[in-house]
């Protein structure tokens, strides 16, 4: 068995937590064993929330096993319905009480609860936490939603942003902002703030904006077919594909683009000469389908970035992800295994990686800078201040978030190039307290082994080559560092001196 430090998804079951604890009025009922109790962790110390998840477990032991485990479930449900009065429950089962088969749907469907019971299966062992957060609430909206008459202005539901999201919070706001601008309202927001009384009136929208589609997109195509509500695919997440969406509701509305850009802050860096600083910088774009998507396309289209890899760890959107990377001439990273990420990333040797917290962790151990684009993300990643991704404010924010992890590399590699400086190196006390200066003590020959690389995985840096290397900026660091070690692997040279970076830089300034 392969064992893992990180995940980027967990169980299904997980999912279905997602959805309960966004909601309101609404309890999840899960057959557990002791131990699978963490939804405390996820929700109040990850996305610091100042409630608990709405969430009761049957919390069962070894020694129940041999006893009556089904008894115990409907004891537990119960006792749910009579502390916390919800309107409506979900049932299910934990990865590991899967394996008893108690069947939480039927057992609960006994009790005569006088409020709706809503079973949900969840392969665990088949599928993980997006299709569970998709599954658990397609099935509320499936029995839940009702049809009902048009409201009279138009207006949309949202549809997709739940509980441990990455920035749906006030990615709800700039989307209202954004319907606002053009006359339409918002019937119901769900799974997040919604409560199953709501879930029973989004018929009376005249469409869904569709956030999220690892999200609620099944629940999208049931509202379509059974309550004749059609929804966007565009997801606002950069300018362009804002304006995009933008118009996209007109088609649906007949209403005409109103956008108020005087939020927008971007497109002075498209104009200023600093904006060549950045052109061309090549980055890896890792993380759930939606946000690789957007971020591909923001990265070429209005950052000037090129793309040197892409990828995705949710299997449901690797078809979409796959053929964005086939319209780029790059095969994409479909992989839930973090460490075939990191070999892809330490191949490609990339200027910045925009993933997930996984991928922070992977540019702090290579040296290469990162800014988060997805979940799973890290307690950072729930700030208080406003931080949408999508609409104006989100452009504002997705550029303020990837420009600054390369500026930072800038004052890096200034730092690291200059800590040698009799002024500047450890050695030396403060300058206005008369600090003396140390000698230097001469560096020994020692091997460094070379970042791992497809081609010349060989080669190997000797540690003032190394040292040599790192005064090189950083934004074109990656390309020295490959170009050096295909020009030792060429020559057949072991191991790379200053001498040898310097003639490889010699050899393709020639060419």
């Amino acid at each position: 068995m392969k064992l893992s430090l990180w995940t980027y998804e967990g169980p299904p079951h997980v999912g279905a937590m997602r959805v309960a604890t966004a909601m309101k009025g609404l309890h999840y009922v899960l057959h557990a064993p002791q131990g699978d109790t963490y939804a405390d962790l996820l929700f109040t110390m990850i996305e610091r929330r100042d409630h608990r998840p709405p969430v009761s477990y049957t919390t069962f032991q070894a020694r129940d096993l041999g006893a009556d485990t089904a008894t115990l479930f409907k004891t537990t449900a119960q006792d749910a319905v009579a502390r916390f009065a919800p309107q409506a429950i979900i049932v299910g089962a934990s990865c590991t009480a899967e394996l008893i088969q108690d069947d939480p749907g039927g057992l609960a469907a006994t009790l005569g609860l006088n409020i709706p019971v809503i079973p949900l299966d969840l392969p665990s062992y088949q599928r993980k936490e997006g299709f569970g957060t998709d599954e658990t609430f397609l099935q509320i909206v499936r029995h839940l939603a009702k049809p009902c008459a048009r409201s009279e202005a138009i207006t949309a539901n949202l549809i997709g942003p739940t509980a441990l999201g990455f920035r749906h919070r006030d990615d709800i706001t700039e989307v209202t902002r954004l319907l606002a601008d053009m006359g339409i309202g918002v019937n119901v927001v769900a799974p997040m703030g919604a409560s199953p009384a709501d879930i029973a009136r989004m018929g009376a929208a005249h469409f869904n904006v569709l956030m999220y589609p690892e999200h609620a997109e099944s629940a999208a195509r049931w509202m379509q077919t059974n309550l004749g509500q059609p929804y966007t695919k565009c997801v606002p997440i950069g300018v362009g594909a804002t304006r995009d969406f933008l118009a996209e509701v007109a088609g649906l509305t007949g209403l005409p683009v109103r956008a108020d850009t005087s939020r927008l802050r971007l497109p002075w860096w498209t104009r200023s000469v600093d904006s060549t600083y950045l052109t061309g910088k090549r980055v890896f774009v890792f993380g759930d389908g939606t946000h690789v998507a957007a971020a591909v396309r923001i990265a070429r289209e209005e950052m000037g970035f090129t793309v040197a890899g892409i990828g995705c760890y949710n299997r449901e959107m690797a078809r979409p992800i796959r053929a964005l990377a086939q319209s780029l001439g790059l095969e994409a990273v479909i992989s839930d295994d973090y460490l075939d990420v990191e070999e892809a990333i330490a191949a490609l040797q990339p200027e910045l990686i925009l993933g997930t917290q996984m991928e922070r962790h992977i540019g702090k151990r290579l040296g290469i800078p990162c800014a988060v684009i997805s979940a799973p993300v890290h307690v950072q990643d729930f700030p208080a201040r406003y931080a949408p991704q999508m609409g104006w404010e989100g452009a504002n924010v997705i550029f303020d978030t990837w420009v600054h992890p390369l500026v930072m590399g800038l004052e890096d590699h200034l730092l690291h190039m200059f800590r040698d400086d009799f002024e500047f190196h450890d050695a030396a006390g403060a300058s206005h307290h008369g600090g003396q200066h140390s000698e230097r003590v001469p560096e020994a020959e020692t091997l460094v082994p070379s970042m791992p690389n497809a081609d010349q995985s060989n080669v190997i840096w000797l540690a003032p080559a190394e040292k040599e290397l790192k005064k090189i900026p950083f934004f074109v660091r990656g390309k020295a560092r490959r170009n050096t070690e295909a020009y030792a692997s060429e020559r057949g040279i072991a191991a790379i001196s200053v001498e040898t970076l310097y003639e490889a830089k010699a050899h393709y300034a020639r060419g």
